[in-house]
């Protein structure tokens, strides 16, 4: 690698440890002030598996420093969660040298976007997915067997499944800046639906328990998503155009200075 390519790498992952040192800190302060309230950030996160358990049963930790670090990651979390606007903006400033003049209007339908998809995904899997979910497996406990969740692997599995919600449901706009850059069309999506309804299916069966239940539950909603993702190629499609037009056009007028001459 020359020194000439060598020095844009260079200011490139300067800018990246930029961007990651302003996401810490945010994340840093809002999971300080998660953490006075992690009892009852706790205590909401497992409502869902409480309301679906036989009365009178808890969850176990069987470590003693457990709950401690069990109240550190929920407050983790919800610092991530809380912090998210300022997250995608970070996101959009290291990635906005390389777009153009006009696509920098984008900033604040990207962040106010990303923000409402991610958390409504991880509401999604919280209010809806949660409940059938934990009912389903507490189900399975009878006269013979008891079950004995703990907190551990409570929180362990639900927090994957919150953060699987709330990464699939960028779907749409992964989709919109795909097709502002060129590199997916509305026809070409339409044409791989069936194959993208396949994947959709398997990843939920990845990211999901080995529930068919919890899986239809991720993969119906990432279906709905993948349509609405048409939409909104059709729509960044149109935009597109609509630039290219207004730039031809500008480049076309008469220059004013040029007809005084």
């Amino acid at each position: 690698m020359s020194s000439e390519e060598k020095q844009p790498f260079m200011s490139h992952l300067e800018e990246l440890r930029k961007r990651l040192i302003f996401c810490a800190i945010a994340v840093g302060v809002c999971f300080v002030v998660a953490y006075i309230f992690s009892e009852q950030l706790f205590q909401l996160l497992v409502l869902p598996l409480r309301e679906v358990m036989p009365e009178g049963e808890k969850l176990i930790f069987t470590n003693l420093p457990e709950m401690f670090f069990a109240y550190l990651k929920v407050a983790f979390v919800a610092g991530i969660m809380a912090a998210a606007p300022v997250i995608f903006y970070q996101i959009w400033l290291f990635v906005a040298p390389g777009l153009y003049q006009k696509e920098k209007k984008y900033l604040i339908p990207f962040v106010v976007s990303s923000t409402l998809l991610f958390v409504g995904g991880a509401l999604f899997g919280y209010f809806i997915v949660f409940p059938f979910g934990f009912k389903f497996f507490i189900g399975f406990a009878n006269e013979y067997v008891k079950a004995l969740p703990s907190v551990k692997q409570y929180f362990s599995f639900s927090i994957k499944l919150l953060f699987a919600f709330g990464i699939v449901f960028e779907l749409p706009v992964v989709i919109f800046f795909l097709s502002k850059i060129g590199i997916v069309t509305p026809e070409l999506l339409r044409k791989k639906r069936k194959y993208a309804i396949l994947l959709t299916f398997a990843l939920a069966a990845i990211l999901t328990p080995p529930d068919v239940i919890t899986q239809c539950m991720m993969a119906v909603p990432l279906i709905v998503l993948y349509e609405i993702g048409i939409l909104v190629a059709v729509i960044a499609r149109k935009k597109k155009l609509e630039d290219k037009e207004a730039e031809d056009q500008a480049q076309e007028a008469p220059n004013p200075d040029s007809m005084e001459d």
